[in-house]
C-alpha cells in the first residue's frame, strides 16, 4: 500500500458542517479495504476529536496518514487548550457550554473514547495556543 494522507479543515462552532472530515476518513479507511473493526475505532476517535475542537477549539486540521503499519490520525487547533489534561481524560467530565449540552454535545465522553478506541494517543495542550493530538492505530491481523 502507498502511504496516504489526506487533511480536512475545522471551523470552530460550525455545527452543520461538524463530522464531514470524520466521514471522509471513514470512506477512505473502507476504500483501502481494512478490516472493519479498525475502522470503527478510527471513525469513531476521528469524530470525537473533530467534535471537540468545534465546541472547544479554534479553527483546526483533521489529518489522516495510513500506511503499511498503520493509521495516524492528527488533530491541532488554535483554541484555548486543555486546562487540566487528566481530568478531561476523566468520563463525565466536560467544560461544554450549556448549549452545546442542550444539543446533544458535552457529555465528556470525547477524550474518554479517544483513549478507549485507539492504540496510542499524545496529547499536547497549551493554554491560548492550542491542542495538538495523535491518535494512532496499528494495522494488524487480530480483532481489536
Amino acid at each position: 500500500m502507498h502511504a496516504i494522507y489526506d487533511e480536512y479543515e475545522i471551523k470552530a462552532k460550525d455545527f452543520i458542517h461538524a463530522g464531514e472530515g470524520s466521514i471522509k476518513i471513514k470512506n477512505t479507511l473502507k476504500s483501502l479495504g481494512l478490516k472493519s473493526d479498525i475502522i470503527k475505532c478510527a471513525s469513531i476517535c476521528a469524530y470525537e476529536s473533530e467534535m471537540n475542537v468545534v465546541m472547544h477549539g479554534g479553527e483546526g486540521i483533521l489529518s489522516l496518514i495510513v500506511d503499511d503499519t498503520g493509521i495516524i490520525i492528527e488533530v491541532r487547533d488554535n483554541g484555548p487548550g486543555i486546562g487540566d489534561i487528566n481530568m478531561a481524560l476523566k468520563e463525565g467530565y466536560s467544560t461544554a457550554q450549556d448549549l452545546y449540552r442542550e444539543m446533544g454535545f458535552g457529555a465528556g465522553m470525547g477524550l474518554p473514547n479517544i483513549v478507549k478506541n485507539s492504540d496510542s494517543v499524545e496529547i499536547f495542550s497549551q493554554k491560548d495556543k492550542g491542542t495538538y493530538l495523535i491518535i494512532s492505530f496499528w494495522i494488524d491481523q487480530k480483532d481489536r
